[in-house]
């Protein structure tokens, strides 16, 4: 596999010729150094700012909505994070049969470890099994470019050596990053993923807001985003996504969109 070559974005353009600038000031001079430590702590600052924002471009390249040519083609993508879970992935599995709907899963590395026989299942299916990390650590956008790398590297590692595809997309914990993440995506060549619309499942258990939230953002090259991991349970103690998903599959059949992978979309 050969490595893309990482194209920095503006801003990131900006903030290196910012350092290069700052320490020509303080060179030239010294007695500005407070005035040139702001500005640099003030693009900092933004960058951060910027990596709490999971629909954000600024740091790179983000599928927030499939591309024109899927859209045209009334294709839309439901994405399902932090699984396999045994008690609950098996049952989406039988609802996207049901309604002849394909999806993308976005795996936990250690978790598909433990489940393989599930992950399998998931590809048999016709579905896609993709990167959310290898241990999905909640300080995941805190990591430095090597901390990056290593939680990719093991979750391309794992999921390649388990389903048999190589993962082409990856979704960030909690969709927070840093700036590190970017230039690891292109030498692991995969695809930053977020969304167009979610429910919040892993904190709402009520079936009918996080349905409404998904109905909202219903349309033709969508990128929906449920859980089948950390789900959030209703007051009756079901998942939320199985309380969810047949109301969306069903408005989408009846809209005339069609529910691909992401790496479909990708043709």
């Amino acid at each position: 596999m050969h490595s893309a070559r990482w194209q920095p974005t503006p801003l990131i353009r900006a903030t290196l010729a910012l350092h290069v600038l700052a320490l020509a000031a303080v060179i030239a001079e010294p007695g500005q150094w407070r005035w040139v430590l702001g500005a640099l702590l003030a693009n900092h600052a933004l960058l951060v700012l910027l990596g709490l924002w999971p629909r954000s471009h600024w740091l790179g390249p983000n599928w927030t909505r499939l591309p024109a040519a899927a859209a045209a083609r009334n294709e839309i993508a439901l994405t399902i994070d932090d699984g396999p879970d045994p008690a609950v992935t098996p049952q989406v599995l039988e609802l996207l049969d049901h309604y002849a709907a394909r999806a993308t899963f976005f795996c936990i590395g250690e978790k598909a470890a433990h489940h393989p026989d599930l992950c399998r299942e998931i590809v048999r299916r016709g579905h896609a099994v993709e990167n959310h990390s290898q241990h999905h650590r909640h300080h995941f956008s805190l990591l430095g470019r090597s901390g990056i790398t290593r939680e990719l590297q093991a979750a391309q590692d794992t999921l390649t050596a388990i389903t048999g595809q190589r993962p082409l997309f990856f979704r960030a914990p909690a969709g927070l990053r840093n700036y590190f993440l970017d230039p690891v995506l292109a030498r692991l060549e995969l695809r930053l993923a977020g969304w167009s619309a979610r429910g919040f499942d892993t904190r709402i258990g009520d079936a009918e807001r996080v349905k409404n939230r998904l109905l909202n953002g219903l349309r033709a090259g969508a990128i929906l985003l449920l859980h089948d991991g950390n789900a959030a349970r209703t007051p009756g103690g079901t998942p939320v996504i199985l309380e969810v998903l047949p109301a969306v599959l069903a408005a989408a059949r009846a809209a005339n969109l069609r529910l691909v992978t992401l790496r479909h979309a990708l043709s």
